[in-house]
């Protein structure tokens, strides 16, 4: 039974990173007795049950969500086992490159979410766009909302097509900035730093400077790329090299187009 203001009951199929993320947020606001599909050993706190295969749920298990987080190359594996389960449930899927026409082909008439979150998620930072198929109800997308806000900031799209660049800037899009950080760190020690002093400024500087962003609404990233900027000083002169057309313009573009059409290469 459900209790009053609990999320009602889920069948999570795969807790890798992503899946253990979102599971860990459920759990901080409450969730009904749940099953989670995964081959590997997790710590899980009672009454949920953890199972290897979808095949092993339990018979009489009714979940009103199902989430689909295991990698996309799983699915024609794991789909057809969860199909006893999909009566009155909705399918949320945060498996890349898998369209919710490809899931309703091999779920049959089922209502399916396809959301794409990214690895902030993990610390509750999170960014997740969803899109809701044909056949979704009002109750079963702001269950799905309510599931993915446990981790962070939700927004949603009416055209699923959108989610190929949702991809390339929000779910790779962390990936880029550990990048920049890599890189600050690997020039500062070129410049003669300590290697631990070179790390702690760039992963400090990174996060700070994200962190002063979200807590500036107000102002766009140009307006506080500016404040910082002191007409022919040090930064300036960074710049200068960092937004030649040739530089981050140029490859920043080029590199949402290339996530956004491999994400586009790899739906089916």
């Amino acid at each position: 039974m459900t209790e009053a203001g609990a999320i009602p009951p889920v069948l999570l199929v795969g807790c890798g990173r992503m899946g253990s993320a979102l599971w860990r947020g459920w759990q901080a606001q409450g969730l009904s007795p749940s099953v989670v599909v995964d081959p590997t050993p997790a710590d899980l706190a009672p009454p949920h049950v953890k199972v290897g295969d979808a095949g092993q749920v339990p018979a009489g298990f009714r979940p009103a969500i199902i989430v689909l987080a295991v990698k996309p190359q799983m699915a024609e594996r794991v789909l057809p086992a969860i199909l006893p389960f999909t009566n009155d449930a909705v399918v949320l899927s945060i498996m890349a490159g898998r369209t919710i026409d490809g899931l309703a082909a091999l779920l049959g008439n089922t209502a399916v979410v396809r959301a794409m979150p990214n690895t902030p998620a993990a610390i509750g930072r999170g960014v997740t766009v969803a899109c809701a198929g044909p056949g979704v109800q009002l109750a079963q997308r702001e269950l799905c909302d309510r599931l993915l806000a446990a981790a962070g900031t939700t927004a949603w799209v009416d055209d699923e097509a959108l989610l190929d660049a949702v991809t390339a800037v929000s779910g790779s899009g962390p990936a880029y900035v550990f990048l920049l950080a890599e890189l600050l760190e690997a020039a500062a020690i070129e410049q003669g730093l300590p290697a631990p002093l070179a790390r702690t400024l760039a992963r400090l500087t990174v996060s700070g400077s994200g962190a002063l962003l979200d807590a500036s609404p107000d102002e766009d990233a140009g307006s506080l790329r500016r404040a910082v900027t002191s007409p022919g000083g040090t930064t300036e002169s960074a710049l200068g090299v960092l937004m030649a057309d040739v530089a981050w313009p140029a490859s920043i573009r080029a590199a949402i187009e290339a996530a956004t059409q491999r994400s586009q290469a790899l739906a089916r």
